[in-house]
């Protein structure tokens, strides 16, 4: 099953050559989520070789306009392109307002249904969940309301053994409760555990992503043990004073953080257009923790 997310913007605020506003895709098990909609996203998943047609769930963290630019043109192009099929929208309450008054002074009538779920930046709550994964608010600290997500993969049904289900004549109508750790009784007598015909299936997996915030310990909890961590890192650290006031975080800062809540791997982004290259950033973010990686745009990676 994949599990893997592809940048489609690493910018912070605005555009600068060769970086563009936020905007990810998560892929979990051929489904398509998008984190964020900043300017140019439809040019990026053309440029990627991504269909948007095939996204059904889209999460807005906040309204500042880095992250929610790209959105009314990528829901235009979807009812131009026909698209019939409901888009589930995860979003501030104001989104909804913001893409009426579009939609009826540009005489829009989408095609398709759009499902708008509000989202409360005042508590954390899982605000969706399907067979392949469950996704909760992380509660971030912005200048204005804002939330990350996190993504937890769904356990998998354990993995059947079948040369040995074969070898013993196992009937193939009692593998799925096998799977679903029912131990049996054949009606030849014979007493099954599922335990000597199964095996556990891969521990879920956690993406969290923490998008625009200032270092503050009460989100650590939630984004503890994550698989990778996706944080923004706005500024190199002889800019905090810089990133204190307009509520950012610093690299050093993400590194920090990524430690104390024990993650895997650190994906830092958002990045400043001060900074025309980022090898500083990277290095920065590596002294502190090690396995640090850039979110570079067109990359995907493996949660």
């Amino acid at each position: 099953m994949k599990f893997e997310v592809t940048i489609l913007g690493s910018s912070s605020a605005t555009p600068i050559y060769n970086r563009n506003p936020t905007a990810q895709l998560l892929n979990c098990n051929e489904r398509f989520y998008l984190i964020d909609c900043g300017e140019g996203t439809q040019q990026q998943l053309i440029r990627y070789g991504f269909k948007a047609s095939k996204i059904d769930f889209i999460f807005i963290s906040h309204l500042h306009g880095d992250h929610f630019f790209g959105l009314v043109g990528l829901l235009s192009s979807l009812h131009l392109n026909g698209r019939s099929k409901p888009l589930h929208l995860f979003a501030p309450p104001a989104l909804k307002e913001i893409l009426e008054l579009q939609f009826l002074h540009s005489d829009t009538h989408l095609r398709y249904p759009i499902n708008f779920y509000p989202i409360d930046p005042s508590k954390p709550e899982v605000i969706f969940k399907n067979n392949d994964v469950v996704v909760e608010t992380i509660i971030l600290n912005h200048r204005i309301p804002c939330t990350g997500f996190k993504f937890t993969e769904k356990k998998r049904l354990r993995k059947l053994i079948v040369e040995k289900l074969e070898q013993d004549a196992i009937p193939v109508e009692y593998y799925t409760m096998l799977k679903r750790s029912v131990n049996i009784d054949l009606p030849d007598g014979r007493k099954i555990n599922y335990l000597d015909y199964t095996i556990d299936s891969a521990t879920p997996k956690v993406y969290c992503y923490c998008s625009d915030t200032m270092y503050d310990e009460r989100y650590f909890e939630q984004i503890r043990g994550a698989d990778t961590l996706y944080h923004e890192a706005t500024f190199m650290h002889d800019m905090l004073e810089r990133a204190l006031e307009t509520h950012h975080t610093t690299a050093q800062q993400a590194a920090e953080i990524a430690n104390k809540v024990g993650a895997r791997k650190l994906l830092i982004g958002h990045f400043s257009s001060r900074y025309k290259t980022l090898e500083g950033l990277l290095e920065e973010a590596q002294a502190g923790f090690e396995n640090t990686v850039l979110a570079i745009e067109g990359k995907t990676f493996e949660i």
